[in-house]
């Protein structure tokens, strides 16, 4: 059996990372903007899912959603068996600092700090001395293949080491789900490729990884993808899998200590991936 399809399996009989039952989101007007309507989505742990759709699907809106950003008008939220409407705004910051990591597209590193300390930000706000999170964070970069960048600042990195970095940064906590909003939008083809790959590979390794994106091409190198269109889910490679729809009730949320800020993090590093995504001639908006 492959390593892949046992990771799989795996994660179908664990709590899904993700679900997220009757999902509505409104904005206040007269009428109301209903932006999603009854979204039901379920991410394994171990999966690796493109969600994509045009400019105005509801794709940023889905993502700030997702990341616990904000919250739902109606319908359930449960991240790592979480229900999120359960939750104090204290409790879901400290949520998403130890169970969710953000890759964006513009990088947001910070100009006067070198890479590992850059990476080491991840960290700040888990009480670790400054050494411990150094070490992690250089095994961080050793694992997306910038062990020989550790003191370099942004503008010495091309854009592709920049989203690395990111990268980097947002699995140097080990969190349960890799986020990632147009990873590629701002890089080459080339650069986007060995992005892809290294997303491809840290999911090989056991990263549950979300991509958020328009691009098509990107979005074909997945194994499952979600089609949004006008704020309902158009269509879904995997919901025909053991493990699609909505999941068990969820389950009492432990003590949660209280964490400003988005949680980061490492996973494992780079490798041969798939290289048929190409950048399209023309991009839209996200």
């Amino acid at each position: 059996m492959s390593e892949s399809r046992t990771t799989s399996e795996y994660g179908r009989r664990q709590p899904p990372v993700l679900l997220l039952d009757k999902v509505v989101k409104e904005y206040d007007g007269d009428p109301p903007l209903r932006i999603l309507h009854d979204i039901d989505l379920t991410v394994a742990r171990g999966e690796l899912v493109a969600v994509i759709g045009p400019s105005g699907s509801g794709k940023s809106t889905l993502l700030s959603l997702i990341g616990t950003l904000d919250r739902p008008t109606s319908g359930r939220i449960q991240l790592e068996g979480h229900d999120l409407t359960a939750l104090s705004d204290r409790q879901i910051a400290a949520l998403r600092a130890r169970s969710i990591g953000f890759v964006f597209q513009q990088f947001f590193l910070l100009p006067g700090l070198t890479t590992l300390e850059n990476v080491a930000t991840g960290l700040l706000y888990t009480g670790e001395t400054v050494g411990r999170r150094h070490e992690r964070a250089v095994r961080a970069l050793r694992e997306v293949g910038l062990a020989h960048r550790l003191g370099h600042r942004p503008d010495q990195l091309s854009g592709g080491e920049k989203q690395r970095v990111a990268i980097a940064r947002a699995l140097v906590g080990r969190p349960g789900l890799l986020l990632a909003d147009e990873p590629t939008g701002a890089l080459d083809t080339a650069s986007g490729r060995g992005v892809v790959e290294l997303l491809l590979q840290l999911n090989a390794q056991g990263t549950t990884v979300v991509v958020i994106t328009h691009d098509r091409d990107l979005a074909a190198s997945f194994p499952r993808r979600i089609g949004l269109q006008d704020g309902r889910v158009e269509f879904d490679t995997g919901n025909e899998t053991p493990g699609a729809g909505p999941g068990p009730a969820p389950s009492p949320a432990p003590s949660l200590a209280p964490a400003p800020g988005h949680g980061p993090g490492p996973g494992p590093g780079p490798g041969p991936g798939h290289s048929a995504w190409r950048r399209p001639a023309r991009e839209g908006t996200a």
